[in-house]
């Protein structure tokens, strides 16, 4: 079962920053998971919220600032004094630490809220100017943005996220279509994401953080999850 760093190693960094993802690349994990948004002069930026809020010193949706006035911001003091001063980074700045890594790097177009337009093109090209096409799995819960995708670039690798549970979801994601379903822990227990499981869907798991969990869920054959604490997920289980 693959380990991704959810958001980089945010259990212990300021998730979504340069230090979590810097930390996550030394790690003998598959990858990284991490969310984009769209600043108001086009910029691709990494954060998960659709407001600067809860993990900066400033308030406002990222929608609103250029990547120049949320850069003025700190993203790093609101989880430890430790990191303060941390930037937002740009997509292409992320993508450049893991260039010379082996991490898969699992992109979150949040474009659940905000529509963004044009967001999926301009993913796409920081990932062909990275030449990581073959390295890139692209998310959503906003099915749409991958039906984008495909049509722009049908050979990325896509994922569509639930937060729901659906009776059948290999029927679903083939309309997309997506290559793999993600879903949230609660529901990978449930017999519609074992059935898909056994008609060859890719299942991955978020939020897993248990190392019980953990288990059963490499157990019952999940092919990777999204863990804040990956050091603590990957010795518990090579014990």
């Amino acid at each position: 079962m693959d380990i991704f760093a959810h958001r980089g190693i945010s259990g212990h960094y300021p998730e979504n920053t340069g230090a979590a993802f810097y930390a996550a690349s030394k790690l003998p994990i598959a990858g990284i998971e991490l969310d984009v948004h769209l600043t108001a002069d086009g910029e691709l930026v990494v954060i998960h919220d659709e407001t600067i809020d809860r993990t900066s010193n400033g308030t406002g949706y990222v929608k609103d600032y250029t990547l120049q006035q949320l850069r003025a911001f700190d993203y790093g003091s609101w989880f430890s004094e430790e990191f303060a001063g941390e930037n937002i980074p740009t997509l292409g700045e992320v993508l450049e630490l893991f260039v010379g890594t082996h991490h898969v790097i699992n992109i979150e177009l949040k474009t659940d809220v905000f529509p963004y337009e044009g967001i999926e093109s301009l993913v796409i090209k920081e990932i062909a100017t990275h030449q990581m096409t073959e390295r890139v799995i692209i998310s959503s819960f906003n099915h749409e943005s991958l039906q984008i995708v495909t049509q722009l670039a049908p050979y990325i690798e896509k994922a569509a996220l639930f937060a729901e549970i659906l009776t059948d979801f290999t029927t679903y994601t083939s309309l997309i279509p997506a290559k793999a379903i993600h879903v949230s822990l609660p529901a990978a227990f449930r017999k519609s994401v074992r059935r898909a499981l056994e008609e060859g869907a890719v299942v991955r798991v978020y939020t897993v953080n248990d190392i019980e969990y953990a288990k059963n869920l490499q157990q019952i054959g999940v092919h990777a999850i999204f863990t804040d604490e990956p050091e603590k997920i990957v010795a518990a289980l090579q014990d």
